[in-house]
């Protein structure tokens, strides 16, 4: 059961980090989507354009990552070199989405709630990682 609950908060973090590559990096031009993220203008969304691109890049990565761990995770059974292999990627993975989310909240208050959206499945997940 608890391997379960793991791998649903897993894939939620991923789908989560999936939708913010697509807000990022393929929809960033659109003005819903950069005054989401607190951007003033267009002129502003145009020049944080390529940084938007290429931290979305990173939020998909980090889903590729937490998707094939939970594959891996569940391909051969407990103890395998998958198993290990799975839950590795699947731990570093969601931690690094966790961690994103903490160096978030370092850029000052308003950034709370954002964070807590980016690292609250992830963190369920890696708690219930350790405990599968």
């Amino acid at each position: 059961m608890v391997a379960i609950v793991a791998t649903v908060f897993a894939a939620l973090a991923a789908l989560l980090h999936v939708y913010i590559f697509l807000l990022e990096s393929v929809q960033w031009q659109r003005p819903r989507v950069w005054r989401r993220f607190g951007v003033a203008s267009q002129e502003d969304a145009d020049t944080t354009r390529p940084m938007a691109y290429n931290q979305g890049f990173y939020n998909l990565f980090l889903a590729i990552g937490a998707m094939i761990g939970i594959v891996l995770f569940w391909v051969d059974g407990s103890g395998t070199v998958a198993d290990v292999a799975g839950r590795t990627l699947a731990l570093f993975s969601l931690g690094s989405m966790v961690a994103a989310s903490l160096v978030l909240v370092t850029s000052g208050r308003k950034y709370l709630a954002p964070a807590l959206t980016q690292g609250t499945l992830p963190l369920i997940g890696f708690v219930f990682f350790l405990l599968a």
